[in-house]
């Protein structure tokens, strides 16, 4: 994330005075080129923790924190709104495409989600994409991150202050690229495998079952639909730290891909594969039966009363 091929600036090669490889131009700690290629997830751990130490691995968790919260609260209760209305539209109209309400209606609640809480995520993208090269400064928190992205555009372009907001919204065209087929291929694939496995226990389903099957749904469900999303989860994320604001507003998704693809080929699409879908399988397996769980206690909790 921190590599940007041949657009990299002198002042991205600036690093933390404890890196051990650093050396010093003027009054300037600067790395080799190579401190900000990264050739596999436990190289970034490595890099990470020897140029700006181990707390930087938890760069951005308020940020997720903060992401989090109204995401899913729009996000499932949206998805069940959605895919009750239109399993009930489709029973009374059209009986064979019953199967693909999960589909649409997980792209449906994920878009509004998404617009809902982007400048959110833009944020905690830019708060952990960025290196931090002042030992002893406090890095900026969500807002201040925001706050700096709005006064770079209003810095060039005083004039246009609606610009100057519009820009907290960079990249959602990317962002709404990955997710909504990320939020079809998952509903998709975890709707079935849940009532299967729901229905081998059948009347006798407790709090564990409910919690097991949506866990194990959910967390294959979202480590295919992570994989199969990668590529659009490269774009979204060099939209989000390009650091040009001008042009960030001009890139789009498929603009992207093309710089990804002629940088650094099939490779270059699928970098980070691998953390992105050992984040996603257990993420989205949590969430899923947690949220599965509350549901069903409260719904037994109104039924006994």
């Amino acid at each position: 994330m921190a590599y940007f091929g041949p657009n990299t600036m002198f002042a991205d090669l600036r690093c933390s005075p404890s890196c051990t490889r650093a050396g010093v131009h003027g009054t300037v700690s600067i790395c080799p080129p190579d401190c900000f290629q990264y050739k596999g997830t436990l190289d970034v751990f490595s890099k990470i923790i020897r140029q700006e130490g181990f707390s930087r691995l938890w760069r951005g968790t308020n940020a997720g924190l903060a992401l989090a919260v109204p995401t899913v609260g729009i996000y499932l209760p949206c998805y069940d709104i959605f895919r009750n209305w239109m399993e009930g539209l489709a029973a009374q109209y059209m009986p064979s495409a019953t199967p693909y309400a999960p589909l649409f209606a997980g792209s449906l609640a994920r878009s509004l989600a998404c617009a809902t809480c982007y400048p959110i995520e833009l944020a905690r993208t830019r708060m952990q994409a960025f290196k931090d090269t002042q030992i002893g400064k406090k890095p900026p928190g969500v807002f201040n991150t925001l706050l700096g992205v709005v006064s770079d555009v209003k810095g060039r372009n005083p004039q246009s202050s609606l610009q100057g907001y519009r820009v907290l919204w960079t990249g959602m065209g990317a962002q709404l690229a990955r997710d909504v087929p990320f939020s079809g291929i998952c509903w998709s694939t975890l709707e079935p495998i849940r009532r299967k496995l729901l229905g081998l226990v059948g009347e006798e389903s407790n709090v564990a079952t409910v919690l097991g099957a949506n866990f194990s749904a959910g967390f294959f469900a979202g480590s295919l639909a992570a994989a199969a999303t990668c590529p659009l989860d490269v774009a979204k994320t060099r939209r989000q730290i390009e650091k040009d604001p001008v042009r960030a507003l001009r890139m789009t998704t498929r603009q992207t891909l093309m710089e990804v693809w002629r940088d650094g080929g099939m490779k270059g699409l699928f970098t980070g594969v691998g953390p992105r879908v050992g984040r996603a399988g257990p993420s989205v397996g949590i969430v899923v039966s947690f949220y599965e769980v509350v549901k069903y206690v409260l719904h037994n909790h109104y039924a006994s009363s």
